[in-house]
């Protein structure tokens, strides 16, 4: 369980929907954005960590309010679609009531991925729930983190390297000797500071990112955007660590390579994938129940999967189970690499129903080395970190195929639609898997 949170700055929250503009638009619990399907809320789950009560107030407020469904981010969040009008104070007060709403003014800045499997299977340096704890009531007590982006993230490695690889603004890792890697963007260096030291050195870390983005003209919302570069920048944490009396040295910055959890029981644990990252509500409550009768928590990961700490390996029966409600538990399907935007018909920007595309394609694209990753517009909404193949929705009909590898050229096709053949096509299974090919093709060794 997460420790207690300052008390709510208002009694009585209300959720506002505002279009998305130019300015960070980020949608929240408070702040929602307007879709095509209707308002959408974005509720920050910082490390994914869930009680049982809290999963059951989410799946009544997906019944109740919106479309039924619960949708799981990349950042390991939840997203509630189909909200109509006027429910946000409704919204707002069923979540405060759960405790996902601690404090309403830093609500959106709540961004924080942990190691899913941190303390459960014993790969991991340290466990990374105390770090967690600290850093969510530091960043609810400071008075200059609501200036925080709702982009901006934090991710907190127990050493394995599965979060560091996701291309957060602030990294902590534990390095397993007491220690721990402060890491800041993409740069190759780090701060070196003392586990005990570790949530508020990556406190500092953005307070002082706030410091470097005012202190420059026009908007900036990730360490990325920064007019500094990353050597500049690491000075200026090193700097702000001194005055805050945080001992660090710099060191380089491990690699991080390893993938996250796979399906299927990994030691005492159930881990699930969430095809697509859309759950039904009795998926949920299903997942919820399972949870409830072992440690009585959900772990929601960045790679839209469920981990379910529990106290003996799961009997095949419940494995069963689970998969009979279209979940994922086998950890040789190849959900886990295909992944999607929302597409039609819940965003206008898409061209096609992407969702539908990628699940009817999966029999033809087969067992593949790399992610894939359906989009229905160039903006590539969610698309994942690291090396992947992207299928963007043209507006001719169909997708364009190109791969998004390290040290690699671009290789782009265009094919047919796998749900609906173009002209002279003579099958679209067939049309795919020349386009992938032909893309795989391109980085072969």
């Amino acid at each position: 369980m997460l420790a207690a949170m300052p008390a709510s700055h208002n009694s009585s929250p209300q959720a506002t929907v505002v279009a998305r503009g130019s300015g960070d638009a980020c949608p929240g619990t408070l702040r929602l954005h307007a879709a095509d399907d209707g308002a959408l809320a974005r509720i920050r789950i910082p490390g994914g960590v869930l009680s049982v009560p809290q999963a059951g107030a989410l799946a009544d407020v997906a019944q109740r309010l919106g479309d039924g469904d619960l949708h799981l981010t990349s950042r390991g969040n939840v997203q509630v679609r189909g909200l109509e009008d006027g429910c946000g104070g409704e919204l707002a007060a069923a979540l405060d009531a759960a405790g996902l709403l601690p404090s309403p003014p830093h609500e959106r800045v709540r961004n924080i991925v942990a190691s899913p499997l941190s303390g459960l299977d014993g790969r991991g340096r340290t466990d990374v729930r105390p770090w967690l704890t600290a850093l969510d009531a530091g960043l609810c007590a400071s008075a200059a983190t609501p200036s925080l982006s709702g982009r901006f993230l934090f991710a907190l490695d127990d050493g394995r390297g599965d979060v560091a690889a996701l291309g957060a603004d602030v990294t902590v890792r534990a390095t397993g000797d007491g220690g721990a890697e402060l890491a800041l963007g993409a740069h190759p260096e780090a701060l070196r500071v003392s586990e005990e030291d570790a949530p508020r050195a990556a406190l500092t870390a953005a307070e002082t990112f706030l410091k470097a983005a005012s202190a420059n003209e026009g908007r900036v919302w990730r360490v990325t955007e920064l007019p500094l570069n990353g050597a500049e920048f690491l000075e200026l944490v090193a700097a702000a660590l001194t005055v805050g009396g945080l001992p660090h040295e710099r060191v380089d910055r491990a690699p991080a390579s390893t993938p996250g959890p796979p399906p299927g029981v990994i030691g005492d644990s159930l881990s699930v994938h969430v095809p697509l990252g859309r759950l039904s509500a009795a998926q949920w409550r299903g997942l919820a129940a399972l949870a409830a009768l072992a440690a009585g928590e959900l772990r929601l990961t960045p790679w839209r999967g469920v981990v379910l700490p529990t106290s003996a390996p799961p009997p095949d029966p419940v494995l069963d189970g689970v998969a009979a409600d279209g979940l994922v538990v086998d950890p040789g399907s190849p959900w886990p690499r295909v992944g999607a935007c929302i597409g039609s018909p819940g965003c206008a920007k898409s061209r096609a129903d992407v969702r539908a595309d990628a699940a009817a394609a999966l029999a033809a694209t087969g067992p593949r080395g790399l992610p894939l990753y359906w989009s229905g517009c160039e903006r590539r909404c969610g698309h994942p970190p690291g090396d992947r193949i992207d299928l963007v929705a043209v507006p001719e009909g169909g997708y364009r195929v190109s791969t998004a590898v390290a040290e690699a050229e671009p290789r782009t096709t265009t094919m047919a639609g796998p749900t609906a053949p173009g002209p002279g096509v003579a099958g679209q299974p067939g049309n795919l898997e020349q386009a992938l090919a032909a893309a795989l093709a391109a980085i072969a060794p």
